[in-house]
């Protein structure tokens, strides 16, 4: 069984907890817990996390999808927490973000190609042209689980992507799809990619849009999953 947490993002949920620009989320039910993304603020998140009774100091592995700063922002406040843990990062990141990972004492993973980066937890590697991205697919007994940062190089090709490295039918996508400027006819273009890919539940938020996130409602009906700062996603063997 798995457990996602989402610790960090501009759309509401838990009345506890802050709200700001940005994403970041927790996987739990693996062999060591992993931090997906670290959002904007590092006070933020730590606040977050013990809002909701997560220790910082029981992560093992932090996985940043892209380099911008929603996304890594809190990486710095989150090493001076915790610096026992290794850090995958697409190798297209900036020095400086690579040089906040050493200096903190955390391991350095440099992410191309799509790897397991524990058992069950993969990266498609870094996509795209102009801005590189990685997400990460998650095995799970229902099928994968694809979350993205913000799906710059596309949803539907990272989606496209994690199943052809990991294989299997995708159970469930979430996080930010990056359709918060996109038309009408661009966003069911996207549900239609989506469903033909088979995917069965779908959970955006952060950067896809209010009028995206109401198409996939529509379109998804009963699978489509409210997210936000403070949901809980669990993934068992059954419904």
């Amino acid at each position: 069984m798995l457990t996602i947490t989402v610790l960090y993002d501009n759309v509401a949920h838990d009345a506890r907890l802050q709200t700001d620009w940005g994403f970041a989320c927790l996987v739990e039910g693996l062999e060591q817990p992993l931090l997906f993304d670290t959002g904007g603020k590092g006070d933020i998140l730590l606040r977050n996390m013990r809002a909701l009774g997560l220790d910082p100091r029981a992560v093992r592995t932090v996985v940043l999808s892209h380099a911008h700063g929603d996304h890594t922002g809190g990486l710095a406040a989150f090493l001076a927490e915790n610096p026992a843990v290794t850090v995958y990062l697409p190798q297209s990141f900036p020095a400086g973000i690579k040089d906040t990972v050493r200096q903190a004492g955390a391991t350095l993973a440099e992410v191309t190609e799509a790897q397991e980066i524990t058992a069950g937890a993969h990266t498609t590697g870094e996509l795209g042209s102009q801005i590189r991205e990685q997400a990460l697919a998650l095995e799970t007994p229902r099928g994968l689980v694809v979350i993205t940062g913000c799906a710059h190089p596309g949803i539907v090709e990272m989606v496209r992507q994690a199943q052809a490295e990991v294989g299997g039918n995708v159970y469930m996508a979430l996080g930010g799809f990056h359709l918060r400027d996109a038309n009408a006819g661009q966003i069911n273009t996207v549900i239609a990619d989506l469903q033909a890919l088979g995917v069965r539940r779908i959970a955006p938020s952060h950067c896809t849009g209010d009028a995206a996130r109401r198409a996939f409602a529509v379109a998804f009906g009963a699978d489509y999953l409210e997210s936000g700062v403070g949901q809980v996603f669990i993934i068992g063997a059954e419904e």
